[in-house]
């Protein structure tokens, strides 16, 4: 029988599950022990499947004091339990590794998660170790003493980069209350100061089975994989107390805000931001094709405005889809001898130019196109499948991933226009600008 056919024979009825909803190929189940999340997707393609699990965590859930923890916890995570860690041989790289499989971790905003890409026959070995790492991580003060060094050394290496200092500058003066004004790295104080004691208490307030979800992509029996989820998830219990709401919201912003960061370099930096709504508000999805056809190849707006007229030689518009209402941006790397404000202004006089006179249904069309390639595109494999689903579920619903091209698809000329001029506004806007002292 095709692994097709015994997906939908056990689509709805599965021991231990509650079947919850199905679009785009997948099927979600909840276990019924603890409230985890599993989503299913088999495809027969390559003999590979991937596993991950993203817990709804990130620096947006991060107090002042302890910015920096998911990603310190993500570290930590590695260095093992009580069963699979270096000394014994056993440590997560280690065993998964030894069967061919790619192993890491991302943070984030608004969640953290931890994948493997395996051959299919060792995938229990990947829900064994990450069902034993949800409660089981050791946090050990000398695991954090020797992380804590890796992670000052990767900020010391992010101070070298106008771009990243830009572009968390522009973040922590454009929000004052929510934590998206935090590195996901944290500030360097925090990092220097936490403990072991601080990171535990973190981690089991946050890292139980009702506040994650579990994602198996690629080729897999759907009835194996839900049996060694059960298996292995299902003696850990929920979370003793309710997991900690965010509920700080970012105050309405009167009026434009600016930042200059200054610092060794060469070339200049421009970066325009402005509020915009949360990631699964329809309004996104036209920001999306704004963005696209703002900046996405030679024949778009900012292209032709500025680099084919020598003003700059990188320009990129983006619009960040999270949980809470983000940010829509453009940033521009100045060429040889061009000035900050002659770039700003012409940024701003095509911003405003769209929120005038609209855009074409060409220029949608083509954005629309554009969009559907990149997804596609993003979508090759299981690996790159967990990557793009990883993040609809950290906005909040994974079947974002489902409906994406379709949202994408309704999007028009006037709906356009409509966010353009709904959003970027001179009273929502931070402006930075990176200002090379000796370039």
């Amino acid at each position: 029988m095709a692994v097709s056919e015994v997906f939908s024979e056990v689509g709805r009825q599965v021991e231990g599950f509650t079947f919850l909803e199905a679009a785009g190929g997948i099927e979600a189940y909840r276990l019924d022990t603890n409230g985890l999340q599993v989503l299913l997707m088999p495809q027969n393609v390559v003999p590979v499947v991937a596993f991950m699990i993203t817990y709804h965590v990130g620096s947006r859930n991060e107090p002042t004091g302890l910015t920096g923890a998911t990603h310190m916890l993500e570290h930590l995570m590695f260095k093992g339990t009580e069963r699979f860690n270096k000394a014994r041989g056993t440590s997560v790289f280690q065993v998964l590794q030894r069967v061919g499989a790619q192993v890491n971790a991302t943070t984030w905003l608004d969640r953290t998660n931890y994948y493997a890409l395996l051959p299919r026959e060792h995938l229990a070995l990947a829900v064994e170790i990450e069902a034993d790492r949800m409660r089981g991580a050791l946090i050990r003060p000398e695991d954090v003493e020797a992380e804590r060094t890796v992670i000052l050394n990767e900020m010391d290496r992010g101070e070298n980069d106008p771009l990243r200092n830009l572009y968390h500058a522009v973040w922590s003066v454009a929000f004052v209350a929510h934590p998206y004004r935090h590195p996901t790295i944290g500030w360097r104080s925090d990092v220097e100061n936490m403990t072991a004691d601080a990171l535990r208490h973190f981690y089991d307030t946050y890292y139980w089975p009702n506040n994650a979800t579990v994602s198996v992509i690629g080729d897999f029996d759907p009835e194996t994989a839900l049996a060694l989820v059960r298996e292995h998830f299902g003696p850990i219990p929920r979370a003793p107390q309710p997991i900690p709401p965010v509920w700080t919201r970012e105050p309405e912003q009167r009026g434009e805000r600016r930042v200059i960061v200054r610092q060794a370099g060469q070339l200049g930096l421009v970066m325009i931001a402005f509020k915009a709504p949360a990631g699964l508000e329809p309004d996104a999805d036209a920001l999306d094709v704004l963005a696209t056809l703002l900046s996405q190849g030679r024949n778009s707006r900012l292209y032709r405005r500025l680099t084919d007229a020598g003003l700059t030689t990188l320009v990129v518009a983006a619009n960040e889809r999270h949980h809470d209402p983000g940010l829509f941006y453009v940033v521009a790397r100045l060429a040889p001898g061009k000035s900050h404000g002659e770039v700003e202004n012409v940024l701003l006089e095509e911003l405003e130019r769209v929120a005038r006179e609209g855009v074409s249904e060409q220029e949608v069309a083509r954005a629309q196109q554009q969009l559907t390639a990149l997804e596609a595109y993003g979508r090759d494999g299981p690996f790159a499948i967990a990557a793009q689903l990883n993040e609809a579920i950290a906005l909040g619903d994974w079947k974002l991933y489902a409906t994406y091209l379709d949202r994408i698809g309704q999007v028009t000329p006037d709906d356009v226009r409509r966010v353009a001029q709904t959003y970027l506004q001179e009273a929502t806007r931070t402006v930075g600008w990176y200002v090379p002292e000796n370039g």
